[in-house]
């Protein structure tokens, strides 16, 4: 799984520094398939349940699952960039947003908050705790940032190993304490989706992209993570997350540990 998340992380580090006015969804998710072929690894998306695209792209108050296609990037947009891969049968799941050019102040503002959100979410987890103590950690977060924002319910984190998508589900609300046990070997997805509106939200005709009711911007971001006996591991950051575990007070334990 850790080489599938390496591969993951090239892929949105490729893709995401592709972002430009001009640029169409679909060159965006042509550069994570390169990387992906080129890496001898396979596409976790496509195909599945029959997605079209190696990646997920989601614009503005597009929230998850965007079809990438002829969609040209416009200064100011918002671009959630969503990506899996497998390697050996195992997958790693991620995702990152970013601005075209330098975005506005309200976009940076809300994906610097759910980025942070997601990362307070990793640090909560630990060997004996609880998928709620993800959970909550999450909520907290947000519910403590200055900007009230929305927090989408539909749609979770998820458990992910020989499968993209197994359980538990890690929902970005919750109490701690509750829900499935963290146990050795047991690997998450932790995703949070906040809105700058209300967190009500509708799939399009397409039946994939989820977009907010009311037109607001809505952001995106994950990582694939475990625990191991030495603390947290993050296995789609090209430094297992050591870095942002460190600044949180967070024990860092790769498979050396």
């Amino acid at each position: 799984m850790r080489r599938a998340g390496l591969v993951v992380a090239a892929a949105l580090q490729a893709t995401a520094g592709s972002v430009r006015a001009g640029v169409t969804t679909a060159d965006l998710d042509a550069v994570a398939a390169e990387v992906i072929r080129t890496s001898g690894a396979t596409p976790s998306f496509l195909d599945y349940h029959g997605f079209p695209a190696v990646t997920c792209i989601s614009v503005n108050s597009e929230i998850v699952h965007g079809i990438p296609g002829p969609r040209v990037l416009a200064e100011g947009d918002s671009v959630s960039i969503d990506c899996g891969a497998i390697v050996d049968g195992w997958h790693g799941d991620s995702a990152v947003t970013v601005q075209v050019g330098n975005g506005s102040e309200q976009a940076r503002e809300l994906s610097e908050a759910t980025r942070l959100a997601m990362w307070h979410g990793i640090a909560a987890a630990r060997l004996g705790g609880t998928v709620g103590d993800v959970s909550a950690a999450v909520e907290g977060f947000v519910r403590s940032w200055p900007t009230p924002y929305g927090i989408v319910r539909e749609y979770t984190g998820h458990g992910i190993g020989s499968a993209m998508h197994q359980p538990p589900d890690v929902p970005n609300l919750g109490r701690a304490g509750k829900g499935p046990k963290i146990v050795p070997g047991l690997a998450l997805a932790i995703e949070p989706m906040l809105t700058v509106g209300d967190p009500a939200n509708s799939v399009l005709d397409d039946d994939w992209t989820v977009v907010t009711d009311d037109g607001s911007l809505a952001c995106h971001w994950e990582h694939t993570m475990t625990v191991t006996e030495g603390g947290i591991w993050v296995l789609t950051s090209p430094d297992g997350g050591e870095a942002m575990l460190a600044e949180l007070g967070a024990p860092f334990g790769s498979l050396a540990d």
